[in-house]
């Protein structure tokens, strides 16, 4: 021990003393938390003293409050009355055949009139995990395109829309007709399985969910590429992950289509993974020379306050409304080719 230093038993009785501040300050937490459950007129003298005493405590209480408070309301789902919708359609159709290069984000939202659950909604993936829920399985191949990815499919088709850069793995745009040069799917394809040791790297798009074996950091399907023999690997990108693919995450088409456009459509992502690609955003553009941005969503997202219009309602219903307000027919979806 160096000479000057504390005793053992010094130490040990200054570690008392810390634990027992601690739980003091932990006690009046919890007393100063109880008074402010309670109505003002119901707090006795002794209470409004207690409170009085501990500004910071009160402070940083109310605070926390807040903050609950304001993640709950932007977990609620909110929906614009009918003529309000209406009214906020015909602006995103003025947008739409004004704009010279649109192009659309679509996230999960687009996806739940199919069957398939979203992640960030009152019974999303994550929400429900979140809540100690169970999540129960959907045979996704059953799927079939949405109202919402046949209209984007024909708005494609008409020149109004130019590029589609999606978050979801299920598919869907592909079987809506969307041609693969027109779209980037961020985050995979559940029905593409590619070999990374051809060159360029060999695609197998099936008729079936290739990723029944995979998992985060173990992307190998337990097929072979029949040209070579090497193990394939799926295409998806999970949390946590970099994709390194070039198809189907077509990143260089998403990053060029989000250089060009004037004005950017979102439907059903809650933007939150989104939000952290700036090159999607035109972040390094003064903010006059920024893409227009319009969002489809019942739930707030953080680029709210960028929008030029926020549309409370379901993707399905926005784009039948549009559709209409555009003079566009809505194609059916066959399964026969």
């Amino acid at each position: 021990m160096a000479a000057g230093g504390p005793s053992r038993s010094e130490r040990k009785a200054a570690e008392r003393v810390r634990r027992l501040r601690e739980e003091q300050q932990r006690e009046r937490l919890r007393q100063v938390s109880r008074i402010l459950r309670k109505a003002a007129a119901e707090r006795s003298a002794e209470e409004g003293r207690l409170l009085a005493e501990s500004e910071d405590l009160v402070t940083e209480l109310q605070g926390r409050s807040r903050r609950r408070e304001g993640l709950k309301r932007r977990q609620e789902e909110v929906c614009d009355d009918p003529e309000e919708l209406r009214r906020k359609v015909r602006e995103l159709a003025g947008a739409v055949r004004n704009a010279k290069y649109l192009v659309v984000y679509t996230g999960a939202g687009i996806s739940t009139a199919a069957s398939i659950p979203d992640y960030r909604g009152p019974n999303g993936v994550w929400t429900l995990l979140q809540k100690g829920r169970s999540v129960s399985a959907a045979d996704l191949s059953e799927a079939e395109p949405t109202l919402t990815h046949m209209s984007i499919a024909r708005l494609h088709e008409q020149k109004l829309v130019q590029h589609v850069v999606s978050q979801n793995c299920d598919g869907l745009h592909l079987r809506s007709g969307l041609p693969r040069t027109a779209i980037s799917e961020l985050h995979g394809n559940m029905y593409i399985e590619v070999c990374t040791a051809c060159t360029p790297n060999r695609e197998y798009v099936r008729v079936f969910d290739v990723t029944e074996r995979t998992a985060l950091h173990r992307h190998q399907t337990g097929r072979a590429c029949h040209k070579c023999g090497a193990q394939l690997r799926d295409t998806i990108v999970h949390f946590g992950e970099r994709g390194t693919l070039g198809q189907p995450l077509n990143w260089e088409a998403a990053t060029e289509a989000a250089s060009k456009a004037d004005t950017i459509l979102c439907l059903g992502s809650s933007l939150k993974v989104l939000k952290k690609y700036p090159h999607l955003w035109c972040m390094t553009k003064p903010p006059s020379r920024r893409p227009k941005l319009y969002i489809v969503n019942l739930q707030w997202t953080p680029k709210d306050d960028w929008a030029a219009l926020k549309l409370h309602g379901k993707c399905d219903d926005v784009m039948r409304l549009l559709m209409d307000e555009l003079g566009l027919e809505i194609p059916l979806y066959s399964r026969v080719l």
